[in-house]
């Protein structure tokens, strides 16, 4: 019996007048043999800790998609949430990914005050926005790297590695 994995990535590419949007689709067949040897070594993978904070269920789901077999992931709505989910895992997370733009706290405001108790835990920001002026006040509030929605498969596994060197995609 087959098994199949489907996996499907957006990029945008930018030119002077137009927006190109290009799909990049993944689809392999796993025979059950291989399917047992994964699930087999998960627990003796490492799995870090990731807190999410992400108001739109649907941007949720799509890290979860990309990051949820190789990492535990704790989920905040708001930056309210976050700081205290925060809180509540100190000494066990590993990295938070923070949207900017949420609700009753924005991203901004959680990492200035999850930085007055933890300077180096990386904090990878998420904006829908790509203005310089943006990622330059993530970074003045603490961010240790900035993500342009729509993440990418490859740009928040490279990112996360690049924090996170013992995780294995």
């Amino acid at each position: 019996m087959n098994s199949f994995i489907f996996y499907a990535e957006m990029q945008h590419i930018f030119s002077k007048d137009n927006i190109f949007i290009l799909f990049f689709y993944i689809f392999a067949s796993l025979n059950k043999n291989t399917l047992v040897m994964e699930t087999g070594n998960l627990s003796e993978d490492y799995r870090p800790l990731i807190l999410v904070a992400e108001d739109d269920d649907s941007n949720f789901k799509l890290i979860k998609a990309i990051i949820g077999k190789k990492c535990e992931i704790l989920w905040a709505k708001n930056g309210e949430e976050m700081v205290n989910l925060f809180k509540e895992n100190r000494g066990k997370t590993a990295a938070i990914l923070m949207d900017i733009k949420m609700p009753i706290m924005n991203g901004l405001e959680a990492t200035k005050i999850i930085r007055e108790e933890e300077k180096e835990l990386p904090i990878i920001m998420q904006t829908a926005y790509a203005f310089t002026a943006d990622r330059e006040n993530a970074m003045a509030a603490g961010a240790s790297e900035v993500l342009v929605k729509p993440i990418t498969l490859s740009a928040l596994r490279t990112c996360l590695s690049k924090f996170l060197p013992r995780l294995q995609w």
